[in-house]
This record gives C-alpha cells, structure tokens and sequence, in this order.
C-alpha cells in the first residue's frame, strides 16, 4: 500500500472526524432510522430514505477516513530543512506579472484545502514548488497560459 504523506495535523484531524462521525453523527442517524420506521409504510415514508441516504454517506465517509488514515505517512515539519520548500512548508509567492502576493502551505492530497491556503504537494503548483529556495523563479503552465512566480520567503 502506497504511503501518502501528511502532517501531524492533518492527521489529528481526520482522526477527530473519524470520532465524530462514530461517536455522533452514525447513533444519531440510526435513532432517526429507528423513529422513521415507527411511522409506518416505509415505502413512502421520505424520513426513512433520507436517513438510509445519510447512513449510506456516513459509512461511506467512515471508510474513506479510515483507509486515508491507513496509509498516512506523518511527516514531522520540525525536522524538515527550511532552506528551500519541501512537504509541510509555508511559502509565500510573488505573482510576477500581477506583484500579488499569496501565501500557500504544501501538504498531502488528503488535507489539501486551497481557501485554507493548503495546496497538495501533488498539484502542479506544488510539484513547481518542492525544492525551490527563496529568489527561485517558478514556471507554471496553466490551462490560460504560464504563469510566473517568484518564491519570496520560507516561512
């Protein structure tokens, strides 16, 4: 099984999640069950099918959470090299052509958020990312064209 990087955060959060929804969310789906079947003719009976539709997304959210915490390869920021941008770094990039700045943390797949500012080291704005040091230009080939970046700081 192929390990899929994350940080202790990240983890820690899906590991919050995970709780919840086995601890909250799936017995107070299965009281609902319960309490749509006391009315009746379950085959029109809508509060039936839609806590049967939200059981079937919270085991289906209950699988994913447990096979990405499987596989997870927590990655320890505080050890990594902050001389250059690699997994778990803050980095803030200069978009040459607009001079906006924008700030962008590099993690896995599994916490990538962009309005968090959260980007996957897999996108390719991470990949153009890992390995560049602070006055690195980056290159990135967008669907509107390229788009140049210059690395200003690690953080």
């Amino acid at each position: 099984m192929e390990q899929v990087p994350i940080t202790k955060e990240g983890y820690e959060a899906l590991k919050k999640e995970l709780a919840y929804l086995k601890k909250v969310e799936r017995p107070k789906n299965i009281k609902a069950i319960e309490e749509a079947r006391g009315h009746g003719d379950l085959s029109e009976n809508a509060e039936f099918e839609a806590a049967k539709d939200r059981q079937a997304f919270i085991d289906a959210r209950l699988s994913d959470l447990e096979y990405k915490l499987s596989r997870a390869d927590i990655i320890d920021s505080r050890t990594l090299p902050n001389d250059r941008a690699v997994f778990a770094s803050s980095v803030v990039l200069e978009n040459i052509d607009t001079g906006e700045d924008v700030k962008y943390q590099l993690v896995g797949p599994d916490e990538a958020n962009i309005d968090k500012g959260r980007i996957s080291v897999h996108s390719p704005l991470g990949r153009a990312i890992i390995g560049k040091k602070p006055g690195d230009e980056i290159i990135l080939q967008a669907p509107g064209g390229k788009r140049y970046y210059e690395l200003i700081e690690i953080l």
